[in-house]
């Protein structure tokens, strides 16, 4: 009998859940859910299907919230209370508005240091063009406000329209204390302002933090320190603290999930329970890619995936199909091209580094890879798919 050629690879699929509240049982809704969904719209799970849960609806069923008024007490215990230099956060009403309200509450004093043209993320405060224009050197050039705003005047965001300069300086003066604003990008320059330093980088800040304290600072803590543990029976997380914690009301932000390795591995055996069938299963975040129009690197969570299964650990081991078809065999065509190139895919190397054929690969990890995927087909708004079933993702030309 003849096999069946299959005609589609890899195959993203949202799926409609429930609207998940604390206390939720989400293994139980997670599972429940992909089952109905391929019941539904009659499609079979596979082994090495790839189950992926939004971080938010992990982290609401957790319960993992804060109030500004936590932050503030976790702020004022761990720095002192008075002037804090607040260095490089990223320009976000969702992402640290709320942490920055916080913040200043336990302060008398913010001294707010902004790294320019743009943000850690590509947030622009003012165009390249501008600051060439200006004559300044922002690896070495420390502008004051009122020397900012001479030189660049007002500049509103590209996408949201605000001015983070002063929406930033409003949010500190409106929770209480006194704000001092200076533009600069090398971290040291806020030790002539306060040697009590939180700096507020996502990905450069274990070097931001080696730097301030090799300068001779007396605290320096970065906003994964901050929230690591609970605040008046708060939520909290030990090893990211505010990193990427989103804006969940005016006063309380929901905080990355706890640790969840547990949930996921529920997960992948409540489907072998219902299927016979080993998917794996992963908890994302931000994507990691960045957009050609803002210029915005999407990844403002500290990993694009806090916990995984284990059959996702490692990296892409591929051929580029296009490299043998132009290179290795030319010559041929037809039956004989597609024998030839199913042939070398079979026999490849476990691992393929340095392998002339597979230039132009993707060699990044696959939880970063498969998340990037996932946040697309779930995306930021209002789909209602924080599940998504990616199938088909580990297959290749000769499956």
């Amino acid at each position: 009998m003849e096999t069946k050629e299959r005609r589609v690879g890899t195959v993203s699929r949202g799926i409609r859940c429930p609207i998940i509240r604390e206390g939720d049982d989400l293994a139980t809704i997670v599972t429940e859910s992909v089952l109905k969904a391929a019941e539904c719209e009659g499609f079979s799970l596979r082994d090495k299907d790839v189950i992926s849960l939004t971080e938010s609806i992990v982290a609401r069923a957790q319960g993992n919230y804060a109030s500004v008024n936590d932050i503030a007490t976790d702020v004022k215990n761990k720095l002192g209370g008075e002037t804090i230099g607040v260095i490089f956060p990223i320009l976000s009403r969702n992402r640290f508005a709320i942490c920055l309200k916080g913040i200043a509450m336990g302060a008398k004093k913010i001294v707010l240091m902004l790294s320019y043209p743009s943000d850690e993320v590509g947030n622009e405060l003012v165009s390249l063009d501008k600051i060439d224009a200006a004559g300044i050197n922002p690896y070495s050039d420390v502008l004051s406000l009122e020397k900012y705003r001479e030189l660049f005047g007002e500049n509103k965001h590209e996408f949201t329209g605000v001015d983070y300069v002063e929406y930033y300086g409003n949010i500190i003066r409106e929770a209480g204390a006194d704000v001092e604003i200076i533009f600069a990008n090398r971290a040291q320059t806020i030790l002539n302002y306060t040697d009590k330093v939180l700096t507020c980088d996502i990905h450069s800040r274990a070097r931001t933090k080696r730097i301030l304290k090799a300068a001779g600072a007396d605290v320096v803590l970065g906003i994964d320190d901050i929230m690591t543990e609970s605040i008046n029976g708060s939520g909290y997380n030990k090893k990211y603290g505010l990193l990427g914690s989103n804006k969940s009301t005016e006063d309380k932000i929901k905080l990355f999930p706890h640790e969840c390795t547990d949930l996921v591995y529920d997960i992948q055996k409540r489907i072998f329970d219902a299927t016979g069938k080993k998917v794996e299963v992963m908890v994302y975040g931000d994507g990691a890619f960045k957009d050609p129009q803002g210029k915005i690197w999407e990844l403002a969570d500290p990993v694009v995936s806090p916990a995984f299964t284990d059959g996702l650990v490692g990296t892409p081991n591929e051929l580029k199909l296009k490299y043998l078809a132009d290179n290795d065999y030319k010559d041929l065509s037809g039956d004989e091209l597609r024998a030839a190139i199913s042939k070398s895919i079979k026999e490849k190397d476990s691992n393929l580094v340095g392998n002339m054929a597979s230039q132009g690969t993707t060699p990044r990890q696959l939880t970063d890879l498969i998340g990037s995927l996932c946040d697309l087909t779930s995306g930021s708004g209002d789909k209602g798919t924080p599940v998504v079933l990616v199938q088909g993702y580990f297959d290749n030309y000769t499956n």
